[in-house]
């Protein structure tokens, strides 16, 4: 796994790891944006197995960046090159963290709940203003994941 840390393709400071998640980060609110999408043209079975595909892939490459991130050295070993305040900096990260548990947490519970609807046959049906509701929430807490883990990655890799 010492690929994890050579260089990344990027051209900042980043190891390879950082820089594969980051486009990850980036690319995952379009790729939701596509998954619902199929749920607007009325191709729901595509639309729920997209949505979960995205799920488990955007969870594996969270434990991917973990695992990266232990291996690391921890926040400590990555803020070290960065010329930004280490207590913004901080206060970046703990914002970014804050907005991404919650963010998981919804689109989590939108899955579990489409699933568990999708099964009693009330969504498409009853259930399903609710659903658009919640996946709403579900897309803006990925939007917003998104932008702070890149303000996070600017942070830290390129200032």
């Amino acid at each position: 796994m010492n690929y994890m840390f050579e260089a990344g393709f990027l051209g900042t400071r980043a190891p390879f790891f950082m820089d594969f998640v980051m486009i990850m980060v980036a690319l995952l609110p379009l790729l939701v944006l596509i998954a619902i999408s199929f749920a607007k043209k009325q191709n729901y079975r595509l639309h729920g197995i997209t949505q979960t595909i995205l799920y488990v892939i955007a969870v594996i490459v969270v434990s991917y960046f973990e695992y990266g991130v232990r291996a690391g050295g921890g926040y400590e070993g990555f803020v070290e090159g960065s010329s930004v305040s280490h207590q913004y900096a901080f206060y970046v990260l703990i914002f970014h963290i804050a907005v991404a548990v919650i963010g998981f947490v919804i689109w989590t519970h939108t899955l579990i709940m489409a699933r568990k609807h999708n099964k009693t046959h009330t969504l498409v049906g009853s259930y399903s203003a609710t659903h658009k509701k919640a996946g709403k929430r579900a897309f803006i807490g990925i939007v917003l994941t998104s932008i702070t883990g890149l303000w996070v990655y600017v942070l830290l890799f390129m200032v």
